[in-house]
């Protein structure tokens, strides 16, 4: 269990840090603010002024910010149960990401009160939404991606550079 959630932090981590970016490009460039959709998600615990926030702000975007980084671990962990015990080739990487992405939208916009979701779509039209999704699926695959990558290279191939990449990146966490 501890390196499901090992692995879930890293992968959330990553799919936290594609989502939070994927939505503030979107927010510069279709609300005129970087920050207005990272505002918007802590409308759960500040109300609708959150969603009206364009400026950055501790109480509303570091709020936004930290939930939305929770939210992406929380998913991460599904992601990574998936895997099982299992490594996963990049295909099947890729089709596990966007399932547990697809489970988070419907999740996020059909089943939790209005009050509990994102809120990005108080600041950003759905085409916006599928690419903060979008994101989210690159986000969760990205460690396996990574992984697979350095795995098949010629750098991983030396056993000296192999220990060398295991300095940064414990066994449990590949």
């Amino acid at each position: 269990m501890n390196r499901l959630f090992a692995r879930a932090l890293v992968s959330g981590a990553l799919a936290g840090a594609a989502t939070t970016l994927a939505a503030a490009l979107a927010g510069r460039r279709l609300a005129g603010s970087s920050t207005a959709p990272l505002n918007a998600t802590s409308h759960f615990l500040w109300g609708a002024r959150a969603a009206r926030q364009n400026r950055p702000s501790l109480r509303y975007t570091a709020t936004g910010v930290a939930t939305n980084f929770a939210a992406s671990v929380f998913w991460a962990l599904f992601y990574e149960g998936l895997a099982g015990r299992g490594r996963r080739t990049p295909a099947r990487a890729a089709v596990d990401a966007t399932l547990v992405s697809a489970a988070a939208y419907v999740t996020d916009y059909h089943v939790v009160p209005a009050r509990l979701t994102p809120g990005w779509e108080m600041r950003l039209p759905g085409r916006a939404l599928a690419g903060i999704y979008g994101a989210l699926a690159v986000g969760l695959c990205a460690r396996d991606l990574l992984w697979n990558t350095a795995r098949s290279s010629s750098f991983a191939r030396s056993s000296t550079r192999t220990r060398r990449l295991g300095r940064f990146l414990p066994a449990r966490l590949m």
